[in-house]
């Protein structure tokens, strides 16, 4: 089973609400995310025009693709429901939340998309959940 996480958003970010989304690929796309070469890492989710759509997520060219192959960051359209996404609007605006995709990976031969609603950490915060990862490491060491 492919899955790609993005480690960068857990350490950047406190996720506070997951939401699991479907993803508009083409042919050559879904070839390119089977083979794992998918970058999460400096990739956002913006809502407008009552549609959710993510931004600069990688998804590498597929070698046997030729003409047919896609851009590697272009914008894919993400799918929810209207209610869902009248609600993420909601959270985004009022508190200054940020979405941000935390994991890639097949559902049913389904591409999908785990969305955090995330909160932006401060110095303080990731050096302490640096500190909290390393004390974990050492007891398991033990």
């Amino acid at each position: 089973m492919i899955e790609v996480r993005n480690k960068k958003a857990y350490y950047d970010y406190t996720v506070l609400e997951e939401l699991e989304a479907g993803i508009v690929l083409t042919g050559t796309e879904i070839k390119s995310v089977r083979k794992g070469s998918v970058d999460l890492k400096d990739s956002y989710v913006l809502l407008r025009n009552g549609e959710a759509t993510i931004l600069n997520l990688y998804i590498a060219p597929y070698f046997e693709g030729n003409q047919f192959n896609h851009e590697e960051r272009r914008t894919r359209t993400l799918l929810l429901h209207k209610k869902e996404i009248r609600k993420l609007k909601e959270k985004v605006v009022q508190d200054g939340n940020s979405l941000v995709p935390l994991k890639l990976y097949f559902h049913k031969n389904k591409v999908k998309i785990l969305i955090g609603l995330c909160k932006g950490k401060k110095l303080y915060d990731k050096r302490e959940s640096i500190k909290k990862r390393d004390l974990e490491r050492e007891s398991r060491n033990y």
